[in-house]
């Protein structure tokens, strides 16, 4: 069984239309400078899912990626503290679920979202997931396959 994960991007910077350019081969979800969200990464496993979240433009979930490989040292990183993991995008949000719409439900009060919403790479539980999926429109059992 999958975990779940958040990951925020500011669109302006990378964006779900770019990383669906990307195809097969995906992109590296690089540029994280935060010791908790490297950690995260670092518990990622291939074969999780996430959902790309559009920060400071849009404070939208907009689509569901694909965690594709382990984390690994971030490419130019001279320093060898930060890592990446690489992504493929899955498929879009129908209807993006907006930031105010997830503070709005009651189901997703303890979302870490909700609580550090300034984390980039974030946990989400299967209840959070599920109720994420259902309010943007996405079959959640299509999504395991």
């Amino acid at each position: 069984m999958p975990a779940y994960w958040l990951l925020k991007s500011e669109p302006d910077a990378f964006s779900w239309d770019e990383l669906v350019s990307r195809g097969k081969k995906g992109e590296s979800w690089d540029g994280v400078r935060n010791y908790q969200a490297r950690n995260n990464m670092r518990a990622m496993k291939v074969g999780d899912l996430g959902f790309f979240y559009h920060s400071n433009i849009g404070k939208n979930v907009v689509g569901v990626l694909r965690i594709i490989a382990l984390a690994h040292p971030e490419v130019g990183d001279e320093s060898g503290k930060w890592e990446c993991v690489d992504v493929q995008a899955v498929t879009p949000v129908p209807e993006p679920v907006s930031l105010d719409d997830i503070k709005g439900n009651a189901k997703l009060a303890d979302m870490v979202l909700v609580n550090n919403s300034r984390l980039s790479v974030q946990p989400v539980t299967a209840a959070e997931w599920k109720e994420v999926c259902r309010m943007g429109g996405l079959d959640v059992r299509k999504l395991a396959s």
